[in-house]
């Protein structure tokens, strides 16, 4: 599937967890979150986990170039989760993932989902993903799944 930024084609696929460009991406995601946030704040999924059952991860490529990822996590009773939204750093800027974001929604929406929630930090270094979501109708909410109240977090759902 290719999906486009402005002027750069991105071809989004499903998969792509062995790849070692995917891998350095993860664990930078991992790395920057663990630097932003106390460790019991830190809600980003490991790679083995984003291999479960119940979770689909895309990729998102500017021909070889690896540019940004996101997963959807199946929640049970129609209702998504996003997990591991992330664009890299020298991608940052040119709508990468707003693109992603729009595909992981129509992803929800293909699969029956009538609700898709996410977690993010309340810091600063958060701010342009909590506009991100808002922009595409996101709205604060309460903790959702097993997830706690948490001075650190802050809650998003879409009904869709």
């Amino acid at each position: 599937m290719t999906v486009t930024v402005p002027g750069v084609p991105l071809r989004l696929t499903a998969g792509e967890l062995g790849r070692e460009d995917v891998l350095a991406l993860l664990q930078e995601h991992l790395a920057e979150m663990r630097a932003t946030s106390p460790a019991e704040s830190v809600h980003a999924l490991p790679v083995d986990a984003l291999r479960a059952a119940g979770v689909t991860f895309w990729t998102a490529r500017d021909g070889d170039a690896l540019v940004g990822c996101g997963a959807v996590k199946h929640l049970g009773d129609r209702h998504a989760e996003i997990k591991s939204m992330r664009t890299a750093v020298a991608a940052r800027g040119r709508g990468v993932g707003q693109v992603v974001l729009r595909h992981l929604l129509d992803e929800v929406r293909r699969s029956g989902f009538v609700r898709v929630s996410l977690e993010t930090g309340t810091q600063d270094h958060f701010a342009p993903a909590r506009r991100l979501y808002e922009r595409h109708g996101f709205v604060p909410v309460g903790p959702f799944s097993d997830y706690a109240l948490d001075p650190h977090s802050v809650f998003y759902s879409l009904r869709v």
